[in-house]
């Protein structure tokens, strides 16, 4: 009887560098591909509604791409263990293998799960395939985790020339056990009951395919102007490849040997590039050294800071609806609600207006964009509100305030971004697209605008608030 596995797939949504797919094609001759949709297991994080609508293609896309080898995915929902038992028993497998997650939830459950498995007398085998580098490979001195990005990289970029390279997709796939059990993909309900998605579905095309062709496009061409061109909003200057690195429909592996082969190097046009993938090796060696910082402080000062109490849901409804008055705000909460996707610049802007002058808790913030990001990482995101909100590891200092008006005039300074998210301002001359408080009232005439009601007023005063900030977060630094 031919030897089987299971191949326990979450977050490796693809065939082409799948370490825990090669393994159990080496070691055994039938392998199952299986899906075990259980978010409650990843409580208090699981996937938001812009996440479940990507999981819903992705899973789509790589089943597709399986059957185009002679198998198939088996979806099933569910406790975890139980049904890889289930499926385990039914196939006669004595293997089981997957690729490694590293949130506080899934490390504490896929220990339990290997332990239950290897008592029930089945081989397992966790193999890494997200990162570069294991959380527990880059380490200072003693064995102690990095705080600080700078001397973290510098060992982890000394380390990419021994990098190995990425595993070739199957050709072939062993055909699937007769008599399959399991569910469609959308028998998880994982799609919109009313039809906010159009705006994803324009923008977006998930699955292990289109990252692969939006990796190669981006090498082949954008990759030269990053350093120009990935801070100014109205450019398509960046990759946009995080949410197919995070539900692993290519792995950052394949990015630096694609970096590698298209730019001839790792010191030219693509070193800044590869940078960004330093800082998401980074985000989640804090997040699985410190797994309380999804939640808390990593800067325990801050456990006790006096974020605002009184009149806060308006201004938190405003900030998320992008009516804060502030056009460099407004068109990024805005793009972000039509598309899923916020421009890292504009990130960090509508991220310090919220928590620095706004002063409400970086925590309401991680919780929005969670729900309503396609590339919604726990790690990334963790690490980029606490570095906003100064508590975080290697944290901007706490007098680091982004003035919007400023980066506005800095990074979109024709308007063209602002224009299209807010295009109730476009008529509004350039010296007063980023403040159109100031602009008189016969420009604003002109421009058909009534503050208050085509626009609203800003809901906090920039100068006033960032002086009361300065105050706050000087005490407690």
């Amino acid at each position: 009887m031919p030897r089987t596995a299971v191949l326990w797939l979450r977050r490796d949504l693809r065939l082409a560098d799948n370490p825990a797919l090669v393994r159990a094609l080496e070691v055994c001759e039938r392998v199952v591909p299986l899906y075990v949709h259980a978010p409650d297991e990843e409580h208090p994080w699981q996937p938001g509604a812009v996440s479940r609508w990507w999981l819903h293609h992705s899973l789509s896309a790589l089943d597709a791409s399986l059957r185009e080898r002679g198998s198939g995915l088996i979806v099933r929902c569910g406790n975890s263990l139980e049904q890889l038992r289930q499926v385990a028993a039914s196939y006669a497998a004595t293997e089981v293998f997957w690729n490694r997650l590293y949130e506080p939830a899934t490390v504490v459950r896929d220990t339990r799960v290997k332990q239950a498995l290897r008592e029930a007398g089945l081989r397992c085998e966790s193999l890494s395939a997200s990162l570069l580098f294991e959380p527990w490979e880059l380490t200072r001195g003693r064995g102690e985790p990095y705080r600080v990005f700078g001397a973290f990289w510098r060992k982890g970029a000394d380390s990419l020339a021994r990098l190995k390279p990425p595993l070739p997709a199957p050709a072939a796939l062993p055909p699937l056990p007769p008599q399959l059990d399991g569910i469609s993909v959308a028998d998880l309900g994982l799609l919109p009951r009313i039809g906010w998605d159009s705006g994803l579905r324009e923008t977006w095309r998930p699955g292990e395919a289109q990252a692969q062709k939006s990796a190669q496009q981006f090498f082949a061409g954008p990759v030269v102007s990053y350093a120009e061109h990935r801070d100014l909003p109205a450019v398509r200057g960046t990759s946009r490849l995080s949410p197919h690195l995070h539900f692993g429909e290519i792995g950052p592996r394949q990015l630096v040997w694609l970096a590698r082969e298209e730019t001839g190097s790792l010191d030219g046009p693509s070193e800044h590039f590869v940078r960004e993938l330093g800082w998401r090796e980074f985000a989640y060696h804090l997040l699985f050294h410190f797994p309380t910082t999804g939640e808390e402080p990593l800067d325990r000062r801050f456990d006790s800071f006096p974020w605002r109490s009184q009149g806060m849901q308006p201004l938190l409804d405003a900030w998320k609806a992008g009516r804060t008055g502030i056009p460099l705000v407004d068109a990024g909460m805005r793009e972000l609600w039509q598309s899923g996707w916020m421009h890292n610049r504009v990130r960090m802007v509508v991220a310090s207006l919220l928590t620095k002058n706004l002063r409400l808790p970086w925590q309401e913030g991680t919780r929005w964009f969670w729900d309503t990001l396609v590339d919604a990482d726990l790690a990334a995101n963790t690490l980029g509100w606490q570095w906003t909100a100064g508590c975080g590891a290697d944290a901007a200092p706490y007098f680091r305030i982004f003035n919007p008006v400023r980066q506005g005039e800095r990074f979109d300074p024709q308007g063209v971004y602002v224009k299209r998210w807010c295009p109730e301002l476009a008529s509004l001359p350039e010296k007063y697209i980023h403040q159109p408080w100031t602009a008189p009232a016969s420009s604003l005439a002109a421009a058909g605008i009534e503050l208050g009601k085509d626009y609203p007023r800003p809901i906090v005063d920039l100068a006033g608030s960032r002086q009361e900030a300065l105050a706050v977060w000087g005490r407690v630094k």
